[in-house]
């Protein structure tokens, strides 16, 4: 099991990760970031044929790439994948198909490809499936379903966010042979080689642009694993991945498989996982907080993640609009008691909030400007409801959306119940039985209360907890939250020369945020989750997620 450490990343993480991406030498210093074996970079001899089993969730969208934001889908979609560069178990950036990254200015990056790689249906990669899947999640056509299309915003030439725009071939990208492309950004970025680990940003073959809604229920990938068949995808019950042995990369599977439950509730996971019926999960219902590492002693996981946890205000709710809107979330947040909740329910497996990040990446900080919005005040929060209902009354009840089937009942009730004793309205939960149902919900725009946010980042970045989730028009800003000064922070922190200045500029956008608070930050979570007696060389990686090829179980 991999020891509790701080996780590298951040800024510094991302200069030192574009150094090593150019090709430098292996005296390189940035090369011993790597953690050696236990990433599961280097094969064992212990491979076997037998089939890993875990936990999940059915996926919101078709499994496309450019189309997951969600960590259901994106558990399969890393899966069946492989891009430019992977992230070891630390977060740090290895070249995977890429042979060398290089640039000379931050503005300009040349990438060789890896000769040998191919996508499952025997197609080569190369160059122009990396340009044509990111012009394709660019195109404000592909907008209802491209919902990853913020993470090309900063390539040369993208207008996706233009109503009516069209984007089907962004400048910044040129194929210039077989093997090579050219990404020209729209303005220096040092950070951006380490964003290519994320899915956004995998290559996708030409039978997918023939017919995208069929490639999305029976994806063709170049990962360590493969759906081998439309049939193995059995929907809200299970999805089946087999061994890719095409596949060229360093992150050989070390088992015969992947069996991917889709459990309507943590409680029957973690009763499966003690019953020897599934080899490893990733959650823990509140309810086995207090037991759970005494029940699987060594067995037991608790570390630290990259996860933050909120709840977002839709700006569409005209009790949370103008003067009296702020005030409200100003007064919710004040009401609410995160120590005792963390300690309660979660019995110390989360940490209250004290920003809209997370402590294990570089820059992170808890002191950052009006974050005293965190602190439990009664008092306060009353005064402020008061000076709300001054300005115009409150009616109805305040609404937390949350997906029933991921353990959240809990502390939703918890935190419905302090909002009510603290400010004297009516608050609850308002329950939807699956994940997928819960999220086609908020991303339609159809939800009509506040919901249960959460966020576990893609790379190791202060930015990728703040760009994705409230720059205007990203695909994960949920609430339809804008704000020209948040806006142009972040663009300025993605261009800055050092990334002391980077951090600096994330950490004013916070400002932004907390005086708007278009969601209202709750804890950080550590990952809790467990493995049976049936497997070895279990280790979850820096943002949560078990490293699932280097598993191995006696057959």
């Amino acid at each position: 099991m991999k020891n509790n450490k701080a996780i590298f990343g951040g800024v510094a993480a991302a200069l030192s990760a574009s150094l090593v991406l150019a090709g430098c030498s292996s005296e390189d210093p940035a090369e011993e970031t790597t953690s050696g074996a236990t990433d599961g970079a280097t094969p064992t001899e212990e491979t076997s044929a037998a089939v890993i089993t875990t936990n999940g969730s059915e996926p919101q969208n078709p499994l496309i790439p450019v189309a997951t934001n969600e960590t259901g889908g994106g558990k399969i979609i890393d899966s069946l994948f492989a891009g430019l560069v992977y992230y070891d178990g630390d977060g740090a950036a290895h070249n995977e198909v890429a042979e060398s990254i290089e640039t000379e200015d931050n503005l300009t990056f040349t990438v060789k490809l890896k000769d040998g790689w191919t996508f499952t249906d025997g197609t080569p990669v190369l160059a122009h499936n990396f340009v044509d899947a990111w012009n394709w999640g660019a195109d404000p056509a592909n907008a209802a379903t491209a919902l990853n299309s913020y993470f090309f915003e900063q390539i040369e030439g993208f207008n996706g966010y233009e109503e009516g725009g069209s984007t089907p071939e962004m400048t910044g990208l040129e194929v210039v042979d077989d093997m090579t492309f050219t990404i020209t950004l729209a303005a220096p970025n040092s950070e951006f080689p380490l964003a290519l680990g994320y899915s956004a940003f995998y290559p996708l073959p030409d039978s997918f642009f023939e017919d995208p809604e069929a490639f999305g229920k029976a994806p063709v990938g170049n990962g360590i694993y493969t759906l081998a068949s439309a049939d193995d995808w059995q929907h809200d019950v299970q999805i089946m991945l087999s061994v890719n042995d095409s596949y060229a990369g360093e992150r050989v599977a070390q088992n015969g498989g992947l069996q991917i439950t889709f459990y309507a509730t943590q409680d029957a996971a973690y009763a499966d996982l003690l019953g020897g019926n599934v080899d490893v999960i990733d959650g823990i219902p509140p309810a086995a907080f207090a037991t759970y590492e005494a029940d699987l002693g060594d067995r037991a996981v608790n570390q630290p993640a990259a996860i933050f946890q909120s709840f977002t205000i839709p700006a569409n709710d005209e009790r949370f609009q103008g003067e009296a809107g702020l005030l409200r979330r100003q007064a919710l947040s004040m009401a609410i008691d995160r120590e005792q909740v963390t300690d309660v329910i979660f019995e110390g497996t989360r940490t209250p909030a004290s920003d809209f990040t997370s402590p294990v990446i570089d820059g992170w900080s808890d002191s950052i400007p009006g974050s005293e919005v965190l602190d439990f005040d009664p008092e306060g929060a009353v005064e402020l409801w008061a000076e709300a209902d001054a300005i115009e009354p409150w009616e109805g009840t305040f609404e937390l959306a949350y997906n029933a089937d991921g353990g959240h009942d809990t502390w939703v009730d918890a935190v419905a119940n302090q909002i009510t004793n603290t400010l004297g309205i009516d608050a609850a939960g308002l329950p939807y039985a699956t994940f997928a149902e819960f999220r086609t919900d908020v991303t339609n725009r159809d939800i009509e209360a506040s919901f249960r946010t959460g966020w576990q980042a893609d790379y190791p970045s202060l930015e990728n907890f703040l760009g994705p989730l409230y720059y205007t028009g990203a695909g994960s800003n949920d609430g339809d939250y804008s704000s020209e000064e948040f806006d142009t922070l972040i663009d300025e922190g993605k261009t800055a020369a050092t990334s002391d200045e980077a951090i600096a500029k994330f950490q004013e956008a916070q400002e932004v945020l907390f005086q708007d608070l278009p969601a209202i930050p709750l804890w950080y979570s550590n990952v809790n989750g467990g493995f049976s007696e049936s497997v070895d060389n279990v280790v979850f990686d820096w943002h949560s997620v078990p490293l699932y090829y280097q598993i191995t179980k006696a057959e």
